[in-house]
C-alpha cells in the first residue's frame, strides 16, 4: 500500500476513530481549563466585593463553585470509565455529559450581571477583559468538539447579551449612556470573530487526526507487509534448504544407478525399476513447483462445464491402481452416477492429489474413493487406514511448506500436495473439509457444489492480489 492508494472520501472507521480522539483532545484541555476557571472565579470575586450586592455575588459564587465542582467530578469519572476506551465509548461518555459545557457558560455569562453599569468604569472593563479571556480561552480548548465549543460560545453570549438588553431596555428604559449600545455591538462582532476563529481551529485539528489516522495505517500495513515479506523469505529459505536435500537423494541415486547399469548391465531389470522410482521422485517435485508457481502467478485457467464423475474417477483409477498395488494396498472406488459444474482438470488435480496422499501415508490396509449424493449436492470422500493425523496438525497441513513433525512418511514430502488442493478447492467453490484419527486413518471430503465460473475467477484473482500485496 502507499499513499496514492489511500481513499479520498474519510471511511466510517476512520470518522469514528477521528472523533473519538476529537473527545480524548477535549478532555486533556479541560482539566486545566477547569483550574484556570477556579482562579478567575477569586478574580472576579475580589474585583467585585465592593461594587455587588452580597447576596447576589454570593449566590453567583455558589453558582460558579458547584458547576466547577461537578466538572472536576465528570473529569474523575472519565479517567475511571473512559479514559482508555475506543471511540464508542468517548462519544457515549461526551454525550451524557455534554451539558456541563453550556451549564458553565451560563453562570459566566451571568456575571455579566454583577457588574454591567454597576460596577466603575475601570471595573467594568477588566471584568470584561476576563470574560473576552475566558471566550478566548474556549474556543482553543473546546474547538476539538465543534457542538460543544458552539454550545459553550452561544450559551454565554447570549447570557450576557441577554443581561445587557434587560438593564439598558427595562430598567433604564433606553435612557442610558450611548456607549452601552457600542458594548452591545461590540459584543456581537466578538462572537461571531469566535466562531469563526473557532471553526477553522477545529478544522485544523480534525485534519491533524485524520492524516494520524492515515498514518497509523500506513505505518500498519508497512509493518505487515514487512514481517509478512520476513516471513515468506523465510519459508522459502527453507523449503529451498529441503528440496536442495531431498532433491539431491533421488538425483544422486540416479547417478550411482546409471554407474551401476553400466558396469553391470546384466542387472539391468534390478536396476530399471530404481531408476523410474527416482526420476518419479524428481518428477513430483517439479509438478508441485509447476502448479505452486501457476497458482501464484494467477496464470490457472478456469474452464467451467459439467463434469462426468464416473468418467473423472475411472481415469484416476487407471493412474492410481498401479501404485497402490505396488505397496500391496487395496484400492475401491464406488462412484454413483452424477455430474458436478466444476473444472475438469483443476477438480481431476484436486482428487489425484488426495489419493496421492492416502497411498503415500498408507501402508496397509486400503483406500475408498466414493461420490455420494447429499441434500447440497455431489460429495467426493477419500477414506484410507493410514497413519492418520493429530488434532494439532490438521489445519496446519494445509499451509505452504509444511509437513507434519515426526510423522512417519513425511521424509520424503514438500509440504505443497495438501496446500495446493486447499488453493485449487477455494478458488472452484469445493468446500473441504479432514477428520482423521491417529493411527487408523484418514477421510477427505469434498463438497462438489456448483462452480460459477465469475465468482471462481474472482477468487484466483483475488488470492493472488494478497500473496502479492501481502495485506
Amino acid at each position: 500500500m502507499n499513499t496514492a492508494t489511500l481513499p479520498a472520501v474519510a471511511t466510517y472507521a476512520q470518522q469514528q476513530w477521528v472523533e473519538g480522539e476529537l473527545v480524548r483532545s477535549l478532555m486533556r484541555t479541560a482539566r486545566n481549563s477547569q483550574f484556570v476557571g477556579l482562579v478567575l472565579i477569586t478574580v472576579v470575586l475580589g474585583l467585585l466585593w465592593d461594587d455587588a450586592s452580597v447576596g447576589a455575588l454570593a449566590a453567583w459564587t455558589v453558582a460558579a463553585l458547584a458547576i466547577s465542582a461537578a466538572r472536576l467530578w465528570m473529569l474523575g469519572r472519565y479517567g475511571q470509565r473512559a479514559a482508555d476506551g475506543d471511540a464508542a465509548r468517548q462519544l457515549d461518555f461526551l454525550s451524557r455529559w455534554r451539558i456541563l459545557w453550556p451549564l458553565s457558560a451560563f453562570v459566566w455569562g451571568l456575571a455579566t450581571a454583577l457588574f454591567f453599569d454597576r460596577a466603575p468604569l475601570a471595573d467594568q472593563f477588566i471584568c470584561w477583559l476576563f470574560m473576552a479571556g475566558l471566550a478566548m480561552f474556549s474556543i482553543n480548548s473546546l474547538s476539538s468538539h465543534l457542538a460543544t465549543m458552539r454550545s459553550y460560545l452561544n450559551v454565554l453570549a447570549l447570557t450576557a447579551l441577554g443581561i445587557m438588553l434587560w438593564r439598558v431596555g427595562v430598567e433604564l428604559k433606553f435612557r442610558g449612556p450611548s456607549y452601552h449600545y457600542w458594548m452591545m455591538a461590540l459584543l456581537l462582532v466578538f462572537w461571531l470573530a469566535l466562531m469563526q476563529a473557532g471553526r477553522r481551529l477545529h478544522t485544523t485539528r480534525r485534519t491533524n487526526f485524520e492524516l494520524q489516522f492515515r498514518n497509523n495505517q500506513l505505518i500498519e500495513s508497512l509493518t505487515r507487509q514487512t514481517r509478512a515479506a520476513l516471513d515468506a523469505v523465510e519459508i522459502k529459505n527453507r523449503f529451498l534448504a529441503s528440496a536442495a536435500h531431498d532433491i539431491r537423494q533421488p538425483v544422486l541415486a540416479l547417478g550411482l544407478y546409471a554407474d551401476w547399469l553400466r558396469s553391470e548391465p546384466d542387472l539391468v531389470h534390478e536396476i530399471a525399476p530404481k531408476i523410474v522410482e527416482s526420476t518419479k521422485a524428481v518428477n513430483a517435485l517439479f509438478n508441485s513447483l509447476f502448479d505452486l508457481v501457476r497458482l501464484d502467478s494467477g496464470k490457472v485457467r478456469l474452464r467451467i462445464e459439467p463434469v462426468q464423475l464416473p468418467q473423472l474417477l475411472r481415469d484416476l483409477e487407471v493412474q492410481y491402481r498401479p501404485l497402490a498395488a505396488a505397496k500391496g494396498l487395496k484400492l475401491r472406488f464406488y462412484v454413483a452416477p452424477g455430474t458436478a459444474m466444476s473444472d475438469p482438470i483443476l477438480l481431476q488435480r484436486i482428487v489425484g492429489n488426495l489419493i496421492s496422499n492416502a497411498v503415500k501415508y498408507t501402508d496397509r490396509g486400503g483406500i475408498l474413493v466414493a461420490t455420494r449424493a447429499t441434500a447440497s449436492g455431489r460429495r467426493i470422500e477419500i477414506w484410507d487406514t493410514g497413519v492418520g493425523v493429530a488434532a494439532e496438525h490438521q489445519r496446519e497441513i494445509f499451509r505452504e511448506f509444511y509437513t507434519v513433525p515426526s510423522h512417519a512418511g513425511t521424509e520424503d514430502g514438500f509440504g505443497l500436495g495438501l496446500y495446493i488442493v486447499a488453493r485449487l478447492s477455494h478458488i472452484l467453490g469445493h468446500p473441504l473439509s479432514l477428520s482423521s484419527r491417529p493411527g487408523r486413518g484418514t477421510v477427505f471430503r469434498l463438497q462438489l457444489d456448483p462452480t460459477d465460473a465469475g465468482q471462481a475467477a474472482q477468487r484466483a484473482a483475488t488470492t493472488v492480489a494478497q500473496l502479492a500485496n501481502i495485506p
